[in-house]
């Protein structure tokens, strides 16, 4: 699957990015980062791309985009809630915050609300243990949130 010129997704910033790692150990998380920087996820044709530039298998790139959370195969929305599932934050309520994110929003998991603004996702951990539970949107961090304060934490993001 080769694109011509016209069709690279790949910018030249990102071309000098990869000429930059080629050589170097870890090269290949570090340009997924950057690709991911540049998108907000690491689209397929950008997969290959990068698998071509770097003279690696395309299974070993989506192997890594699959292993590691952090990167994802499809957009995410406009604003990213991300619910921290670690055990403080399981256990102060982290699931109701999800719960009340799939009533609110209208998807669950993993998914982007149909116009686009919202995406929620459920985290191993945020740090911030002694606030649980705690969510982030947009890398904002919220604790303490109770399912009410969701809503209106929720609402301000609307619209944005």
């Amino acid at each position: 699957m080769t694109a011509t010129a016209e069709e690279r997704m790949l910018t030249p910033e990102i071309d000098a990015f990869i000429e930059k790692w080629k050589e170097k150990p870890g090269n290949l998380i570090m340009v997924l980062h950057r690709v991911q920087e540049e998108f907000g996820y690491v689209p397929r044709q950008a997969a290959f791309e990068v698998a071509a530039a770097l003279d690696v298998p395309v299974a070993k790139i989506f192997g890594v985009i699959t292993f590691y959370h952090f990167f994802k195969l499809t957009k995410p929305g406009k604003n990213q809630i991300a619910v921290c599932m670690g055990t403080a934050c399981y256990l102060k309520g982290g699931q109701d915050l999800i719960d009340e994110c799939e009533r609110k929003l209208g998807v669950g998991l993993n998914t982007v609300t149909e116009d686009g603004e919202f995406s929620v996702e459920a985290v191993r951990c945020i740090g911030c243990c002694g606030l649980a539970p705690v969510l982030t949107v947009n890398g904002e961090v919220f604790g303490g949130v109770n399912t009410k304060e969701m809503v209106k934490i929720i609402e301000q993001f609307e619209g944005k």
